[in-house]
């Protein structure tokens, strides 16, 4: 988890630092700017599991950004491209009036209701955000943005007064947002900033519980940008080649096992050293990827790709289905084909993948509840001087739901494409023209 938190401050701190590649401008201060953000918004609950039990859904989040925007005398094509985006740091406080309780139920199996209501902490969040406007004119512009970074809560999931608090189970937290803004500017330096934000916090599986605490609402803000008046016309782009190539990618990650969760939760009398605990052990899972891209943009590239997993865990879950005396085969090789997307800044590539198992073999609990479809999405950065290796972080999910957090380092290959043959006719043209 360490690993995963300090290569996620390294990004956000890189960020900024990054976007100063091939800057031109002599006044800088052109490029700064600042956000401060209101959001009032609630928890979502999007499946039946945890309507269950979460009560009050109510957040109150308060933002502040430092924005550098790119300017037309950075002179770089990956800025043009996009718009002239702008890489924020940013710091969010959450006010969480969240509440939750379990009532009695039979899908709770041996868990008890307890005689008070679990409570999500307030969480502070550290962050980096990439906002690309795709619309700007002189008094209006919107706008999306993306962002991650790391968050901390105080108060966690515990059996002693917090036992129905499912959402948080550890106190560092990874964080993913996605927002969808209109600004309006009243004047030529500040706007009125409006829109719709999600954010998530959770532990990517390294701790139990984990069903994540997902904000979704509107937001209002007021916008500093002192460069907005230089960005209005349309940016001018380069052209871009097309190419092939492959990319191979490894990685090393952990998790905890929901099937220890389960039998903890709800398959151990109260009483018991384990009932409904918060001490899981975490193992150790490896990947390898094969995929053929098509870059066709200096932004995008698409393709297909294998994945290979291999876990650590397959004796536990082996142990734990015999327990209950269930008979399915227990394998740590599973093999997937999945569609690939990324997205290209710089030195910094998106990577969101959805995939199907051909072949995967462990356990009951895995048959249920790993449906078929997985999901990857993860960041990585081009190490300069290194011909193309990246290295970064994602996390793999079934059904949104994180089933483990990795650290990866890939290496594109990119593929030549054959020179067409000069035709006899031409090369003799081209010999008899030297003596002419």
């Amino acid at each position: 988890m360490k690993e995963s938190l300090t290569l996620i401050i390294a990004l956000s701190v890189s960020l900024l630092a990054g976007a100063k590649e091939g800057e031109g401008s002599k006044d800088s201060l052109r490029h700064i700017g600042y956000t401060f953000t209101f959001q009032p918004a609630q928890v979502a609950s999007w499946d039946k599991y945890t309507s269950k039990f979460i009560q009050k859904k109510n957040v109150i989040s308060f933002a502040a950004e430092l924005n550098h925007t790119a300017l037309p005398s950075d002179s770089n094509a990956f800025d043009a491209d996009f718009g002239y985006p702008s890489l924020s740091v940013g710091f969010r406080y959450s006010v969480n009036d969240v509440t939750l309780h379990r009532s009695p139920d039979p899908a709770w199996g041996l868990a008890q209701e307890v005689d008070y209501d679990s409570r999500l902490g307030d969480i502070a969040t550290l962050y980096s955000t990439f906002t690309r406007p795709f619309f700007r004119h002189r008094h209006w512009s919107a706008d999306y943005t993306l962002g991650a970074g790391i968050g901390y809560t105080r108060r966690i999931y515990n059996n002693i007064d917090n036992i129905d608090n499912e959402l948080i189970g550890s106190r560092w937290l990874i964080y993913f947002t996605a927002g969808l803004h209109a600004t309006w500017h009243f004047a030529p330096k500040w706007g009125v900033r409006m829109g719709l934000d999600f954010y998530h916090h959770s532990n990517g599986a390294l701790y139990r519980p984990n069903k994540g605490a997902n904000v979704l609402g509107p937001s209002i803000g007021i916008s500093y940008e002192p460069s907005y008046e230089y960005l209005i016309q349309k940016p001018s782009t380069t052209p871009f080649r097309p190419y092939f190539f492959t990319k191979i990618t490894a990685g090393i990650g952990g998790k905890t096992l929901h099937e220890d969760w389960q039998l903890t939760q709800f398959n151990t009398p109260p009483g018991e050293k384990d009932y409904r605990t918060s001490d899981f052990h975490r193992y150790v899972t490896y990947s390898t990827q094969l995929d053929f891209m098509y870059r066709y943009a200096r932004r995008w590239a698409s393709g297909l790709g294998f994945d290979l997993f291999h876990v650590s865990y397959t004796g536990r879950v082996r142990e734990i289905d015999e327990k209950y005396s269930r008979q399915c085969a227990h394998k740590p090789w599973s093999i997937g084909i999945a569609l690939k997307h990324e997205v290209y800044y710089r030195r910094f590539i998106m990577n969101v993948s959805i995939g199907t198992y051909l072949y995967r073999k462990l356990g009951q609990n895995a048959s249920i509840m790993e449906r078929p479809v997985y999901e990857r999405i993860g960041v990585q950065y081009a190490i300069p001087g290194m011909g193309g290796l990246s290295a970064g972080f994602a996390i793999k999910a079934h059904d949104t739901k994180a089933d483990l957090t990795e650290l990866v380092l890939a290496m594109p290959i990119r593929l030549k494409s054959r020179k067409p043959k000069t035709p006899p006719s031409l090369i003799t043209r081209r010999s008899s023209s030297r003596y002419l």
